[in-house]
């Protein structure tokens, strides 16, 4: 279940038609997932500190594809910004110490409004200015976390879906691997073509997995990775793909296909009911 509190009304992602709608067209046609790659064993032994992580959430996307006014992560959704489903998901949970929120700086109200008051449990909230890139809004994310942060999870807004139990699973997997990505097996065919547009071959699809964030990165190993991509001016579409041009290993945690853009849920808007 999800809710969101402070000045706007509470909202049930779980509870509602809609979004079990999502979830059932989404997994409907699913199959059998691959095998776990890290024994239960294993993960029940890795402890994520609490208030360890530090969690850069990407909300500074123009949402040019989708043809809207604003901002796809700002696009109602029940009437409440579909950026602010993940971030309360990462306000809940314990190991988070913080949040900073990569935003236009005319959109910092839309998080400061809804920021959860848990007596419990304070999470610190921080903005950042995004970047002309995704790698470089990173960079701003990065630059504003706290020095004692051991992991740093970073997440587009744009997906308000995300479990909050892959989360934790894929935390784990960054502590004992460096760096991690939730991601899902390939279910479409993917054919490599030539600059004529003819195929060249078609790959093979057991192989092959879809990525999804969050990513989760050692701070130390981020920003050893950017002074690389920087100095040798690298373009990069994801942020593991910083980590892979040091020849480090990243792990893939197996998420859900849940775990969707907003972009995606465009013909469930328009179509849906």
């Amino acid at each position: 279940m999800c809710c969101l509190s402070g000045n706007t009304k509470n909202v049930s992602i779980s509870n509602s038609k809609w979004a079990r709608r999502v979830v059932t067209l989404c997994s409907a046609t699913s199959e059998p997932i691959i095998g776990q790659q890290v024994s239960n064993q294993i993960h029940e032994k890795v402890v994520v500190k609490e208030r360890s992580v530090s969690v850069v959430l990407l909300a500074g996307g123009k949402g040019k594809r989708m043809g809207a006014n604003m901002p796809k992560q700002y696009l109602p959704l029940f009437g409440q910004p579909i950026a602010l489903y993940s971030f309360h998901t990462f306000s809940t949970m314990l190991q988070v110490s913080e949040i900073v929120v990569v935003c236009d700086p005319s959109y910092n109200d839309v998080f400061q409004d809804a920021k959860p008051n848990h007596h419990h449990h304070h999470v610190q909230l921080k903005f950042a200015l995004p970047g002309k890139e995704r790698q470089d809004s990173v960079y701003s994310g990065l630059q504003a976390i706290d020095s004692n942060a051991e992991l740093v999870c970073i997440h587009d807004s744009a997906r308000p879906l995300v479990l909050s139990a892959d989360v934790e699973k894929v935390l784990k997997d960054g502590l004992l691997n460096g760096a991690a990505v939730l991601g899902v097996p390939l279910k479409a065919t993917i054919k490599e073509a030539n600059n004529e547009s003819f195929v060249v071959r078609t790959l093979d699809r057991k192989t092959l997995w879809e990525m999804q964030t969050p990513q989760v990165i050692k701070p130390e190993l981020l920003r050893k990775g950017f002074e690389l991509v920087n100095r040798e001016g690298l373009e990069v579409t994801d942020d593991v793909s910083i980590i892979e041009h040091l020849k480090h290993p990243v792990y893939i945690t197996e998420g859900s296909y849940t775990n969707i853009k907003a972009l995606n849920l465009l013909p469930i808007f328009l179509f849906g009911g």
